[in-house]
């Protein structure tokens, strides 16, 4: 048979656990962090970069574009898959 202290803790708990989810802080800018602005895409990525593509010259948002393109009808297009799946 369960204690009362044995009790207790078990409803202490019950009400501790769901209230710690309770304690989030807002996530907004404080005062003495700076505003950052976004660079532009095609500026990101310095060319030579192991995560930059083959051709890809960096700031030129010509051969972002390009590239872009070339991910999504060869690595991303599910249909272009499927048909040279059933071929």
């Amino acid at each position: 048979m369960m204690t009362r202290g044995t009790i207790a803790w078990l409803m202490a708990t019950a009400v501790a656990v769901p209230l710690a989810g309770c304690g989030e802080k807002a996530q907004t800018l404080g005062p003495d962090s700076a505003k950052k602005s976004d660079a532009k895409a095609w500026e990101g990525v310095t060319a030579g970069n192991e995560y930059s593509a083959s051709g890809y010259k960096a700031g030129d948002k010509t051969t972002w574009e390009t590239q872009l393109k070339a991910r999504a009808e060869r690595g991303q297009n599910e249909y272009s898959h499927i048909v040279s799946a059933k071929q």
